[in-house]
């Protein structure tokens, strides 16, 4: 932290989304220097051309090549590369790809070697990325890989926080890591995440069975019987879980407005009821790991890039969220150092 004001980095995503639309549009806001110091990572000319495209010409960034100089009471840009870029509004090329990396990966650097504090990444093109040499489904497994830890996918808008078993996984590939290991692992990380990020002492946790019905006892799929129900009775020998749920009338009936946080088996099986109550509002939290990652709930909005209509709510959002769960994080730990000696009560003679 800088003068007690937590030290956000946010790397650049996909030049040709609204990646760097959403930002400027986030950073522009009056207060928001008040309460963080924010550090994107992109580079002197890139930044001044939105800028002017967005006709933000009163907003004003200090240039950075090291971390000697970080100004605290504006926008902070850390050069990562000098050269001018085409930017192809709406367009997912390799070049945008390789822009995007060089950012991720220098955020990335920042943050484990504690120059910053949380990470906020915008949206990227996973294909782009890919074509300019990012061996990663996502932003999840790239962080889980380079800063240590399991990460855990974590989506939240308020009170509503659903976590994912198997993330960026073909659904043919779905149904066999289901195993009651890796059930059991997301409940434990859910849980603790729930307990540590967020400040509840006793999580409720609900799990989502895999198949239609939760499997009707075996009728539609086994994988209840043999893997997600073992997992949640072992869960529930120290905590508070239930299920398994069949999602469509979980999500249906709003049970889950009666838990601190849902665990679902595959992506769009928690996904899709999330953007659906939340899109726009929500987060994507990376638990798991020893730092604090946070994103909007959105891709790069091809469509609609170079519009000058991009939504900057979910993005003011996850840099809100994380400024939060840092700031929750180390509220945690001061509960918990030094606690104080258990002493029996005496009796008072009469």
């Amino acid at each position: 932290m800088i003068e007690n004001k937590v030290v956000v980095g946010i790397s650049q995503g996909d030049l040709n989304g609204i990646g760097l639309e959403i930002i400027l549009k986030t950073l522009s806001e009056p207060g928001i220097s008040e309460i963080c110091v924010p550090i994107l990572f992109s580079s002197q000319k890139t930044v001044s051309y939105f800028r002017k495209m967005l006709n933000l010409e009163e907003f004003n960034f200090n240039p950075l090549r090291d971390f000697t100089n970080v100004h605290t009471k504006k926008p902070n840009v850390f050069i990562c590369y000098e050269e001018e870029v085409t930017i192809e509004m709406g367009k997912p090329t390799t070049m945008s790809g390789k822009y995007a990396k060089l950012s991720l990966e220098a955020a990335t650097m920042a943050l484990f070697d504690k120059k910053i504090d949380v990470l906020v990444t915008a949206p990227i093109n996973k294909h782009s990325m890919q074509e300019a040499g990012f061996n990663y489904p996502g932003h999840t497994e790239y962080l889980g890989d380079k800063l240590g830890g399991k990460p855990l996918m974590l989506l939240c808008s308020g009170d509503l926080r659903i976590a994912i078993v198997t993330g960026h996984v073909p659904i043919k590939n779905v149904a066999e890591k289901i195993t009651t290991q890796n059930v059991l692992e997301k409940i434990n990380q859910l849980h603790a995440s729930l307990v540590k990020d967020f400040g509840i002492r006793k999580p409720k946790i609900a799990v989502l069975g895999l198949n239609p019905h939760a499997g009707e006892n075996g009728a539609i799929g086994d994988e209840e019987k043999t893997a997600i129900i073992p997992a949640i009775e072992k869960a529930k020998e120290t905590m508070m879980v239930y299920g398994p749920y069949s999602a469509d009338g979980f999500f249906g009936n709003n049970t889950q407005a009666k838990f601190d946080g849902v665990l679902a088996m595959y992506h769009d099986q928690g996904l899709i009821p999330f953007k659906t109550l939340a899109f726009g509002h929500g987060v994507n939290f990376t638990a798991g790991l020893d730092f604090v990652r946070t994103s909007p709930d959105h891709g790069t909005a091809y469509e609609i890039a170079g519009k000058q209509i991009a939504d900057e709510s979910s993005f003011r959002e996850a840099l809100y969220a994380a400024i939060d769960i840092y700031k929750t994080r180390n509220l945690q730990e001061e509960i918990s150092a030094n606690p104080l000696a258990f002493s029996p009560i005496k009796k008072e003679r009469g």
